[in-house]
């Protein structure tokens, strides 16, 4: 175990190609492995990597940069995975580089080191698309969620509690202050419940329903009917 330095750290297999399969990393790279030519997938068709900005590197680098998930789109053209901070879809024909980059919660950045010592640097969140693979979903902390249209390039924060998942209430978009002059409906950044959190979500494969999992409690939420 001490000469351990990379683990898998998620694997799925192609929806549409049963021979193809992909597998993240703790360092933070996806290998896509065709059973066709190897049963044994030691070695890879394709190798995806974001290069690294040298300017930005720091000692958590390569744990933020762990990926908790993957997740192929239902067309089988993308993939989509979830490291610390962010969500990045990937196109299949295109291994350097994320088509991409969607931030769960850059505001975190600054409470890196607090989150380390804490342990919550090491959550492992989940992803997961919509029926249409135009929008995606993610969890983060606070019992917060959020949702990224592909299409519009729109999202928004919602969250998951007791107080506001009565019958037919419809959820308010929640925004993080990160610092400055809190506006009267944002929630500051300090005052994130680091126990709460959202590391298990799901789609419904036609009808727009979620599924979201904070801690102990299970909500299902559904699109309001016109």
């Amino acid at each position: 175990m001490e000469e351990l330095t990379e683990v898998i750290t998620a694997a799925e297999f192609h929806p549409h190609q049963c021979n193809v399969l992909v597998y993240s990393s703790s360092k933070g790279t996806i290998r896509l492995c065709d059973m066709r030519s190897s049963a044994l997938c030691d070695r890879h068709s394709k190798f995806f990597e974001e290069p690294e900005d040298p300017s930005s590197r720091s000692f958590f680098s390569e744990i933020i940069s762990s990926v908790s998930d993957v997740k192929f789109s239902h067309s089988g053209r993308y993939m989509m995975t979830r490291d610390y901070l962010s969500v990045k879809v990937w196109d299949l024909n295109m291994e350097s580089r994320p088509v991409e980059t969607h931030q769960v919660h850059e505001y975190l950045r600054s409470k890196l080191c607090s989150l380390y010592e804490n342990d919550c640097i090491f959550d492992k969140f989940e992803c997961c698309w919509n029926g249409s693979d135009s929008a995606i979903m993610t969890g983060s902390y606070n019992n917060f969620f959020r949702m990224f249209d592909r299409t519009t390039w729109r999202d928004v924060t919602l969250e998951a509690s007791r107080e506001n998942s009565k019958p037919r209430a419809s959820l308010k978009p929640r925004r993080v202050c990160a610092g400055g002059k809190r506006k009267k409906d944002e929630v500051s950044v300090d005052s994130l419940d680091f126990s709460k959190k959202i590391l298990h979500t799901a789609w419904h494969p036609v009808e727009n329903i979620i599924a979201v999992a904070a801690t102990n409690n299970l909500y299902i939420f559904q699109d309001k009917a016109n």
